[in-house]
């Protein structure tokens, strides 16, 4: 009798060695699942349609450029204010496109492009900048993430459409593409020109 309820227990136990490696995958597939359920892009944001939230940043140490406040959104024309950081990757893949979009003529008495550097170091953004070229009027450094927040910022890099009264238009979550540019992003700067 103690025969079969001590093999009985030794297969108990096995199974219990077994629980934190299926709990594991569970959730590892789940989280897999989740990554891929759909387009960040389309992220809510309950700020669309809303004024920008107040703030002022300083400009990005040796470089010509001032820093950016929410005054500077409220200019009477659209703006287009990029999220970026040096140590994103993804941020390093848009930065051609976001050249080529100051570089619109037809986009460059109408629209202002804007960057806020966020948590990153003067001296990397400064590098990140002078590899690829400086799209941007103006850089804020949000050194702490407090502006970013308070965008709704859920990770870098995101781009904002800003209407010439310093409503919110539109976010782009992610990184810009050429594809991402002509069919999303100058559709929705038109869109908030009128």
């Amino acid at each position: 009798m103690t025969s079969v309820a001590t093999g009985e227990t030794r297969r108990g136990s096995r199974c219990l060695l077994f629980l934190p490696i299926i709990a594991f995958a569970a959730l590892a597939a789940l989280f897999f699942i989740r990554l891929y359920a759909g387009d960040a892009s389309l992220l809510p944001s309950a700020l669309i349609g809303r004024p920008v939230p107040s703030f002022n940043l300083p400009p990005l140490e040796g470089m010509s450029s001032p820093g950016l406040s929410d005054a500077d959104l409220r200019q009477g024309r659209v703006s287009v204010v990029n999220v970026f950081a040096s140590w994103c990757v993804p941020c390093h893949a848009e930065h051609s496109v976001l050249m080529e979009l100051a570089r619109d003529p037809q986009l460059q008495d109408r629209v202002a492009l804007f960057g806020l550097a966020y948590k990153d170091q003067p001296e990397n953004t400064r590098r990140f900048l002078g590899q690829g070229g400086n799209p941007f009027a103006r850089i804020g450094v949000d050194a702490s993430g407090r502006t970013a927040i308070d965008f709704g910022v859920y990770g870098v890099p995101e781009t904002y459409v800003i209407k010439s009264d310093g409503t919110i238009a539109y976010r782009f979550v992610g990184p810009l593409s050429q594809e991402s540019l002509r069919q999303v992003l100058l559709p929705q700067i038109i869109a908030a020109s009128h």
